[in-house]
């Protein structure tokens, strides 16, 4: 990796998004790609953003602050990357699960998806199953994304993942549901296509999937 993404890298870490944004309007000029710019940089800045909240050294101010920096470098990144993201990969629906209002980590995963060059829906929190049947009829998504951060709200999941069955819609769509309480175990027994533990491994699901 270059010096230049290095930096990147560590100043979204960090948080420092004046510098963040500077370092990449540098690295630019000085020719570097911008999609090594995305992973290397924002996206592999945010991995590990994500491991340092899940060991605890990190906590959510933290987090919300790495996330802020990465979103600052975005509309700078943004027009370079139209070139090698103009083929959409694929469209998303993300939302936060009924009962449940909590939006860092689906904001994470909606701003990795983009990056990565997927249309995506933020249908936002507190999002009940009819509303996800709703958008999957009218927008044809290639995945819907569900996130939950309290227990109590796990079994709004596999509400919806039962409400898409129903309206004969659950063969249409991936599922892909991560959150703090979750497992794999939890994932399968409701039947989601996949679980992600951070929003750097839901993206690297969707893109695995998409085709």
């Amino acid at each position: 990796m270059s010096e230049a993404i290095e930096a990147i890298k560590n100043w979204v870490i960090r948080g420092k998004r004046v510098e963040a944004a500077e370092a990449t309007r540098q690295a630019l000029a000085a020719g570097a790609a911008p999609g090594a710019i995305m992973k290397e940089g924002l996206i592999a800045a945010m991995s590990v953003v994500g491991q340092k909240y899940s060991s605890g050294e990190y906590f959510l101010p933290q987090m919300m602050i790495a996330a802020r920096a990465m979103t600052e470098v975005m509309p700078i990144l943004k027009p370079h990357l139209v070139g090698e993201a103009a083929a959409k990969r694929g469209k998303a629906v993300v939302g936060t699960v009924q009962g449940d209002f909590h939006d860092i980590g689906k904001n994470i995963v909606k701003m990795m998806l983009e990056g990565a060059g997927y249309e995506v829906l933020d249908l936002g929190v507190d999002v009940p199953p009819e509303k996800f049947v709703e958008t999957v009829k009218s927008a044809n998504p290639d995945f819907v994304l569900m996130s939950a951060l309290i227990t109590l709200t796990m079994e709004s999941m596999r509400r919806t993942i039962e409400a898409l069955r129903s309206a004969g819609l659950r063969e249409a769509v991936r599922v892909g549901v991560g959150g703090a309480p979750l497992t794999q175990k939890f994932a399968d027994e409701i039947g989601a296509d996949f679980y992600s533990d951070d929003a750097y491994g839901a993206v690297q699901a969707c893109n695995r999937l998409v085709h």
